[in-house]
């Protein structure tokens, strides 16, 4: 049976596990040749508070082997998800950054065919023998093949191995982008058109299936034929005081009385007609930099520094005129 329709009952995300402050994962981003012997490194836990309903739809994700698809306000905590679930389950972390230029292969592979072009041209007939033509520069087009981060964690799994992969910002892309990868998304499989024997698949193991979260900005729909591939779920920005001091003490932000004041601004910024609201990055960013500074907490409702947390004109001489009492 294909491992894409049974259920991964192993695995799961746990928002309340008790985690090492750092400990060894595999290196994510290596040449494919080193997928089978990876390099490991150290990496420092972040810490993440996730909501009951993320921690769910993470674990159903995980379970059905869907694509996990994250909207919300930026800010809200949707690209860390992809960390704090790479970390809890100690795998490495594939990222995929989307730009308007992306296409769908990149998450697969890139193949140079204008250096192979080159190394063909280039090669001197003199050193080609009859013993030695099969190992000439350009001869193996594999050599020319670079696995993108979807590509890498298939072919991970092909040595028993599983991998987390965030595609961060997919709408910012043609809509053509998402569509490329539906075949790719279900199979979990791909080969490279340029070198017809460079096949990878994960095999048919749930447990080996990368976890894959994506995340949307809203910025322009996706397909239906996508989002039917994919679990959802809205990030919503915290709404509860006591969420967001928690949030803040967990990134060492130790002077209450400052997260108190920081918070009280947030929620009245946020309650303005602005264009773009502060979110969690930005709260965070303002709240270490008034600890930093020595800020008095009685002085933050002032908003001193608010560069860290209103990024237009427009936005800030509203929120200039609501200092101003008007």
């Amino acid at each position: 049976m294909d491992s894409r329709h049974r259920i991964d009952a192993t695995t799961r995300y746990d928002r309340r596990a008790e985690l090492p402050p750092e400990q060894l994962i595999e290196v994510a981003e290596v040449d494919q040749s080193q997928l089978a012997d990876p390099p490991m490194r150290k990496v420092t836990c972040e810490p993440y508070l996730a909501s009951q309903e993320l921690e769910d739809a993470t674990n159903l994700a995980i379970a059905l082997g869907r694509p996990l698809l994250l909207q919300g306000d930026p800010g809200a905590g949707k690209t860390r998800l992809a960390h704090a679930v790479a970390y809890a389950l100690q795998l490495p972390l594939e990222q995929a950054y989307i730009k308007s230029t992306s296409r769908g292969q990149d998450l697969l592979y890139t193949y140079d065919a204008v250096r192979r072009l080159f190394d063909v041209q280039t090669a001197a007939p003199r050193q080609v023998t009859r013993t030695t033509r099969a190992q000439h520069r350009g001869s193996d087009p594999a050599r020319y093949v670079r696995l993108g981060p979807l590509g890498r964690a298939i072919a991970r799994a092909g040595h028993a191995r599983r991998s987390v992969v965030l595609i961060d910002e997919i709408d910012k892309a043609d809509i053509d982008f998402p569509n490329d990868l539906l075949r790719e998304l279900d199979r979990l499989a791909f080969e490279v058109a340029e070198a017809g024997d460079m096949r990878y698949a994960v095999p048919d193991v749930p447990e080996l299936r990368p976890i894959i979260i994506v995340t949307n900005n809203e910025e322009k729909a996706l397909p239906d034929a996508f989002l039917r591939r994919c679990i959802f779920h809205y990030v919503r920005f915290p709404t509860d005081r006591a969420e967001l001091e928690s949030i803040l003490s967990l990134h060492d932000v130790r002077d209450t009385a400052l997260r108190d004041a920081a918070v009280d601004v947030l929620f009245r910024l946020r309650e303005l007609d602005l264009l773009k609201k502060p979110g969690l990055s930005e709260l965070l960013d303002w709240v270490h930099y008034l600890e930093s500074a020595d800020v008095d907490p009685d002085a933050v409702h002032r908003v001193p520094h608010s560069g860290a947390l209103i990024k237009q004109q427009a936005d800030q001489l509203r929120v200039d005129r609501w200092l101003a009492g008007d």
